[in-house]
């Protein structure tokens, strides 16, 4: 299903986006050494609540999955790139944290991740990596725009992280969003400009460019969620949710002091 949003679901779609954004900027200070990834989900979960707003992961179930879900964010740490499933573990100085999080409000979603080093040690491959999809996300977001397609959007993204060094996995990617978390079109994070789906006003899209720091092949972890880069390798994943407008594309996922 590929859904057009009205004026008054853009505007729904505003609150959520800056909702979601805010709860992983909020994620973001708290993170620190010896933070558990228990107690971040648990912090999202707090927030979501008292938002008014309800989680698009807990009851989250599927085909590839070991569902539902049954948490309220993903945490990928260092070779965790998608998916990751919250556990006991607590973060180390140097550690790569990946949150993804999803919220519903009001009948409308939205979807952003971030990326970023735990504590003080600052590893050059984990700044490289971070940068590199937040300069592919930044890419994906200026070519979108009423009459472009989508091969416009992955081809944006895939030519920054190609020309950076890294392999591009295609197996997941950006997608569709409104009333449901996860809608057509699919938004591979490489592809050929001028093909694909026609952008219209009203459009909302996940962009979600992410890369693993020497290979483009993806392990499942026992819990049957979290995906790992297949060589242990670090790993990083930026996304924002935008609106396609009369003019341009909107971001919807960012926070309230931006």
């Amino acid at each position: 299903m590929i859904e057009i949003l009205n004026p008054a679901e853009v505007a729904k779609a505003r609150v959520t986006g800056r909702l979601v954004a805010d709860i992983l900027q909020t994620l973001k200070k708290r993170a620190a050494v010896g933070t558990n990834l228990l107690e971040i989900d648990q912090w999202t979960a707090r927030m979501i609540q008292d938002a008014g707003a309800e989680s698009c992961y807990v009851d989250y179930a599927p085909s590839f999955g070991r569902g539902p879900f049954g948490h309220y964010i993903c945490t990928g740490v260092n070779d965790a790139v998608l998916h990751g499933l919250p556990h006991d573990y607590e973060l180390q100085d140097g550690d790569l944290l990946s949150l993804d999080l999803a919220v519903a409000k009001t009948g409308i979603a939205a979807d952003s991740a971030i990326s970023f080093i735990v504590g003080d040690t600052r590893p050059a491959q984990s700044v490289k990596l971070i940068t590199a999809t937040e300069r592919a996300l930044a890419a994906g977001i200026a070519a979108a725009g009423p009459g472009a397609r989508i091969g416009d959007i992955s081809y944006a993204i895939g030519t920054v992280l190609t020309d950076a060094g890294y392999q591009v996995n295609t197996e997941f990617g950006g997608h569709g969003i409104g009333s449901t978390m996860h809608q057509d079109p699919h938004v591979p994070n490489t592809g050929r400009p001028g093909r694909g789906y026609t952008l219209r006003p009203g459009l909302m899209l996940a962009l979600e460019p992410w890369i693993m720091a020497d290979t483009a092949q993806l392990t499942f972890d026992a819990d049957g969620w979290t995906l790992r880069s297949a060589t242990g390798a670090r790993s990083a994943h930026s996304e924002h949710t935008i609106v396609i407008t009369d003019d341009g594309a909107e971001i919807l996922t960012l926070p309230s002091s931006s």
